[in-house]
This record gives C-alpha cells, sequence and structure tokens, in this order.
C-alpha cells in the first residue's frame, strides 16, 4: 500500500544540517490549498513556520514555529470558523538503524523521538502536523450550542392494527 503524498513537503537531508539549519517556510497558495483539503479546512490564507535543526548527542531536534490563519466550518451550524494559530514545538529524532529489525510499539503515554527514514527530515510534513495539532478538533461557534431533537415516541407493534378497527367492531356477541 503506497500513502498519497503530503500536501506540503520540504525535505532536508541529514548530510545538509552541518552544526544546524534554521529554514522559513511559507507555502505557496496552491499548497496552501492542498493543506486545507487535507486538514478540512475552509481556506488556509495564511501559514508560516520557522524552524530549527540542531545536532544533539543522540540525534537532532527539530524545533519550530507555525503561524496560520485558517478557517475552520463550526461542528453545530456549518458556518466558517476563522482561527488564529501561533504554536511552538520541538521534538527529538533519531535516525533509523538500518541494521535494526523493524519493531512498532505503540504506547500513548511514551512521547520519544521520532525516527528519520532515509537520511531526510521532512520539515514541510512537521510543520502540517503541527498546524494540524494546533487547530480544534470540534471547531464551534460562540453562542452554538447543541439541542438534542425529541426523541420519536416509540411505536406499539400494534399499533398499526388499530386503524383496521373499525367504530362497530366492539368484540361483544
Amino acid at each position: 500500500m503506497t500513502l498519497p503524498p503530503p500536501p506540503f513537503s520540504e525535505p532536508l537531508r541529514l548530510n545538509q544540517i552541518g552544526a544546524g539549519v534554521t529554514r522559513d517556510l511559507e507555502p505557496d497558495h496552491a499548497a496552501r490549498d492542498r493543506i486545507a483539503r487535507t486538514l478540512d479546512l475552509i481556506e488556509l490564507p495564511r501559514f508560516k513556520a520557522s524552524l530549527a535543526v540542531t545536532p544533539t548527542d543522540a540525534g537532532w531536534t527539530l524545533s519550530g514555529q507555525v503561524v496560520a490563519h485558517a478557517v475552520q466550518r463550526c461542528g453545530l451550524t456549518l458556518e466558517p470558523l476563522p482561527v488564529d494559530i501561533d504554536e511552538s514545538f520541538a521534538i527529538d529524532l533519531i535516525e533509523a538503524d538500518p541494521r535494526a529489525p523493524l519493531e512498532v510499539d505503540v504506547d500513548p503515554e511514551d512521547d520519544g523521538p521520532d525516527v528519520v527514514e532515509d537520511g531526510v527530515i521532512d520539515l514541510g510534513v512537521y510543520a502540517v502536523e503541527h498546524l494540524a495539532l494546533a487547530l480544534d478538533p470540534f471547531p464551534r461557534k460562540d453562542g452554538a450550542v447543541f439541542e438534542q431533537p425529541e426523541e420519536p415516541a416509540e411505536e406499539s407493534p400494534f399499533a398499526v392494527l388499530k386503524q383496521f378497527r373499525t367504530p362497530d367492531s366492539s368484540g361483544g356477541a
């Protein structure tokens, strides 16, 4: 199974890092449209990411800040809901060991380092990921309130038989 290409990609090879690297990313209109579709946004008129990759004893640290203006859809009214994002993050990265067997261990409490595959860190993917994490997964416009609709009265399975009953069929002899 092949994964679809990311909506925004900015690869950085490990051999380009040296003592450290900084990048300012600002996707063009077409890339912002792809990101908006991927994140189910109405639009993404502004999105910037400032990222730095610095070496550590065990690998690298990717730190950055994402700044965006997005328009989500209210989960109740479906009206446009503008949102401004300004989030900082830091992630530890380690290089994959090609000799180690591939082992997937999912632990929601473990926030261990991300593994760099094929000698490339995709800065664009990390920027979009942190934009997605900063968005409200259940956006709600101020004042929007969910009102539970009334439950329909449960009909008896015999209710349909009542319509066949005639007024003089009292059942008496």
